[in-house]
């Protein structure tokens, strides 16, 4: 039986996330679900990895922050 802790929802541009901290007898995890176009995808953190998810996550926004998007101008 699982027990739910947290659930949050974010839509990004198209995609819908899904947070769900939840518990059970093995112990807790984080289940993120992004549906898009009717699919779904879940993966599951177990809470041991939280810390670190969350500072690989950090490290991917700071990268994001000093790499400016580039576009190019399509040939005619």
């Amino acid at each position: 039986m699982e027990n739910q802790l947290l659930s949050e929802r974010i839509q990004v541009e198209r995609k819908l996330f899904y947070f769900d901290l939840k518990e059970n007898p093995r112990g807790r995890f984080l289940k993120i679900t992004e549906e898009v176009g009717g699919r779904r995808d879940t993966i599951i953190i177990p809470s041991t990895g939280l810390e670190l998810f969350r500072d690989t996550v950090e490290q991917a926004i700071q990268a994001d922050k000093q790499n400016p998007i580039v576009t190019t101008a399509l040939a005619e």
